[in-house]
């Protein structure tokens, strides 16, 4: 939901949204009769995923119903659904605003709740998590001596990753790493240094939600490039885009890409790497799902660029080892690293000093982390997998060879009604347009496989249900096309 635990006015607006973008984003909302509901439906996901944000001015009705071709009291009586069950407020003379998620909304609601949460697409924490962090405890005399601010990261730390970029034949000093405060603060201080406003950005589409908000957050017109479950990456799209658009920065996830579960083959390394020399581009690498290999096996790195300031690779321990260890890290060459360092403070000030030390302390244990992570992700792709296909034969099921979950094509575009009703029987999930960098994605659904097999069992017996509600209360016609195209 989108309110603050109360249903009035949540003052003044944060932003506003136009029709058209509100049009854009909706997507296929037409999922379900009657039509004003599948509007409101369409409008509540949006929120819960962070698509229009909390106290958001809507359109007015007049303007929407316009954008839609629809009647201004079929938007009305969305607006009036909206305000019935808390996702928006009203005032005369001030129209309509998004709120802020309730307490008890679904959307805040935790596993211990009875839900089964599959939004997040990370894993438990690693078992001998627990065990480091004493330890490093122990010596926090030693930690509490030092002064605690400093934007490059601890010299233990970097030297560790440095070692880890090593192994993987990728050869590292220290001072090419720079120690963020994990992933995503990584990528917006990546996306601030090296974009200005309005400057081109390639990404694959689908991809991680959470980036396409850093870029767009600092301004990058986003240029998609097509990446597939069967087919991988459309390479001969890419050379077009970076041909056309000399991007400045292309942003890119190579290794058990995030949704599909795709790796690159040595010739797509190659291809992008030559593609982004030629425009003068920066190939920002994200690696945080690297070495999360299930059963594909160890493949060579590539990316070795003659520029060493053409590679950022980024990369955590937020799904190897524990979401809540906010540790993360950008390799770069020495001079990048050394401008991203002097942009850092008007981020923040540094990566606290404790859970530098712990990541410092797992790194002598990558190995035995990164086995049991395998063995923990096969149980838990295996049994969703089979799940999947015995309950839900009509879908396709992709196989993957690590990552963290499955995208699903589905045999009718309803992503988002499928997970707007599988909430309701407890099971969280986010729907295929979120994905999205320009649209569509309707039929696609990510199913992560990071919950124990008997969590991801349960949520696929309660999606087959789902299932096959949503489909009997979608309009026919919608079902009928896309069948007929299949």
């Amino acid at each position: 939901m989108c309110g603050t635990g109360q249903y009035g006015y949540p003052g003044p607006m944060d932003s506003r949204i136009s029709a058209r973008a509100l049009a854009a984003a909706l997507g296929g909302w037409r999922t379900r009769e009657p039509a004003y509901e599948a509007l409101a439906d369409g409008i509540r996901l949006l929120c819960l995923d962070n698509r229009i944000a909390p106290r958001t001015a809507l359109p007015a009705e007049r303007e929407l119903a316009a954008a839609l071709h629809l009647s201004r009291s079929t938007v009305a009586a969305s607006y009036r659904s909206l305000r019935e069950t808390g996702h928006i407020a009203s005032l005369r003379g001030s129209g309509s605003v998004t709120l802020p998620l309730q307490r008890r909304d679904p959307g805040k609601t935790q596993p211990s709740d009875g839900m089964i949460d599959l939004q997040q697409a990370s894993p438990p924490a690693w078992p001998g998590l627990a065990g480091i962090i004493g330890e490093v405890a122990a010596h926090a005399p030693a930690l509490v001596s030092r002064v605690g601010y400093d934007v490059l990261g601890s010299t233990e730390l970097r030297e560790a990753i440095a070692a880890h970029y090593e192994r993987r034949g990728i050869p590292t000093s220290p001072a090419e790493v720079l120690v963020t405060t994990g992933a995503q603060s990584a990528i917006h201080l990546v996306a601030s240094v090296l974009l200005g406003r309005g400057d081109r950005v390639v990404v694959e589409t689908p991809t991680y939600p959470h980036a396409v908000d850093a870029l767009r957050r600092a301004g990058a017109r986003l240029v998609g490039v097509p990446v597939t479950t069967d087919a991988g990456w459309d390479v001969d799209r890419a050379e077009q885009v970076f041909a056309r658009t000399l991007p400045v920065m292309a942003y890119l996830m190579p290794d058990f890409h995030n949704p599909t579960g795709r790796s690159m083959d040595a010739i797509e390394r190659e291809v992008f790497l030559r593609a982004g020399e030629r425009a003068g581009a920066v190939l920002v690498l994200d690696e945080t799902t690297a070495d999360l290999d299930i059963d594909r096996g160890p493949v060579a790195p590539g990316f070795a660029s003659a520029d060493p300031s053409g590679v950022v690779r980024i990369g955590s321990l937020g799904k190897t080892v524990w979401g809540g260890l906010r540790v993360g890290w950008i390799r770069a060459s020495g001079d990048l690293v050394r401008r991203f360092a002097a942009a850092r403070p008007a981020h923040d000030l540094g990566t606290p000093e404790f859970e530098q030390a712990v990541a410092a302390a797992l790194f002598a244990e990558f190995a035995a982390i990164a086995q049991q992570r395998s063995a923990l992700l096969r149980s838990g792709r295996d049994a969703l997998t089979s799940a999947l296909r015995t309950r839900i034969p009509t879908w396709r099921i992709p196989y993957a060879p690590g990552g963290v979950a499955l995208w699903i094509e589905l045999d009718a575009p309803l992503s988002a009604a499928l997970v707007l009703d599988v909430r309701a029987r407890g099971v969280l999930l986010s729907a295929g347009p979120r994905f999205s960098v320009d649209g569509g994605h309707d039929r696609h659904l990510r199913v992560p496989f990071t919950a124990p097999p008997d969590d991801v069992v349960r949520a696929a017996e309660l999606l087959a249900e789902s299932w096959a509600d949503v489909k009997a209360g979608a309009p026919s016609s919608m079902v009928e096309q896309y069948e007929s195209v299949v």
